[in-house]
């Protein structure tokens, strides 16, 4: 028996991966394709170089694409070739010759480790450089100039040290209605209130107009007022350009860092970015629960045979896809913890395994 179970390990196994290989190859060779053709006016428009459009986007792309969507070719991997072998009665003499559900299922867990540890190396630390140079090439040849659309922004830059703007200007570096405030134990100190702030690129600092400075000093206040003044702040220009997505180019541990800074000014895009931290570790996870419910859904003889096995299994992983979606949403506009928002899809999907294991070893 123990031999039986080997090459019944290493025949699931290498068809499992085999598969999931084999599917992912032939459809990022489609997604390439229709990618070219989508943004190849841009590409001309632009001048950008054939040999940046393989070597900066595409050769950058392609494990970004890979992994964004491995969960989902993971699962229909596992339907289409369970299916095949519940087809040909495998699993029945399987089954029939003493081997267990649970240990049937064993070697499906065995390669969706490998999958999810791959994925998460991928998407913690060797996709993240790759992120930096496709993001670079899509800012330079085919992405619009950003415009933040942000209103009254706050943001702790120092401790101590808040600043306000009612908007910002990107093309300009402009921030308009400026407030900055100095609070030391809990009372206000100064306050610097200024038409516009505006970025000097040549002695590399901030230019307010138009300022009111209020000092506050025993029991007294003082108004000075200024034209032109120049000042040193802990902000640049850049904290206020640049898109959500960054986080994309960013390490595990570059994300961290980057979340306590920007939860430390006050960031309004915190949310965001907590997000696709813990995303980052339900996503890999995730590979068990799709490959739970692919084996279980397909593990027996059905009428209508692999395709209705693949069609309801596309079904589901676009169910969780719009799951994963959903629970964006709760974490950005309902206030619900990303955490726990993030893991929601899982929690749910991990039930429906449970359900369909019980069923399906009865």
């Amino acid at each position: 028996m123990s031999n039986y179970m080997k090459k019944l390990d290493r025949f699931i196994i290498r068809r499992f991966l085999g598969t999931f290989a084999f599917a992912l190859i032939l459809i990022l060779l489609i997604v390439v394709i229709f990618d070219i053709s989508e943004k190849i006016d841009d590409f001309i428009v632009k001048q950008a170089p054939a040999k940046a459009i393989i070597f900066d986007y595409y050769l950058n792309f392609i494990p970004y694409f890979a992994n964004l969507f491995s969960a989902m070719f993971i699962f229909i991997a596992v339907i289409f070739f369970t299916s095949k072998m519940a087809g040909n009665s495998e699993i029945i003499a399987i089954l029939s010759s003493g081997v267990s559900y649970r240990r049937f299922l064993f070697p499906y867990f065995v390669s969706s480790l490998i999958l999810a540890i791959l994925s998460y190396l991928l998407i913690n630390w060797i996709i993240p450089p790759a992120n930096e140079q496709r993001l670079a090439f899509e800012e330079k040849y085919f992405r619009n100039k950003y415009v933040n659309h942000e209103h009254d922004i706050h943001r702790q830059i120092l401790p101590g040290q808040f600043i306000y703007m009612q908007s910002y200007n990107t093309t300009y570096n402009i921030g308009y209605r400026f407030t900055l405030e100095q609070i030391e134990g809990g009372k206000l100190k100064s306050k610097l209130v200024s038409e516009y702030v505006q970025w000097d690129t040549t002695l590399n600092k901030w230019q307010a107009s138009n300022c009111y400075i209020r000092t506050f000093a025993d029991g007294e206040e003082r108004v000075k007022f200024h034209r032109k003044l120049d000042t040193t702040l802990n902000m640049q220009p850049s904290d206020f350009a640049r898109r959500n997505n960054v986080v994309e180019a960013m390490n595990y541990r570059e994300l961290n860092e980057f979340i306590e800074q920007e939860t430390q000014k006050g960031s309004e895009n915190v949310v965001v970015w907590k997000i696709e931290k813990h995303k980052r570790f339900a996503y890999s996870f995730s590979t068990f629960i799709l490959t739970l419910i692919g084996v279980t859904l397909s593990s027996r003889k059905k009428r209508g045979g692999i395709g209705i096995n693949i069609g309801v299994g596309i079904l589901l992983a676009f169910t969780y896809i719009m799951f994963m979606e959903v629970s964006n949403v709760l974490a950005t506009n309902a206030h619900v913890p990303p955490v726990v928002a993030v893991w929601i899809p899982n929690v749910i999907f991990g039930l429906i395994g449970l359900f369909l294991y019980n069923q399906a070893k009865k």
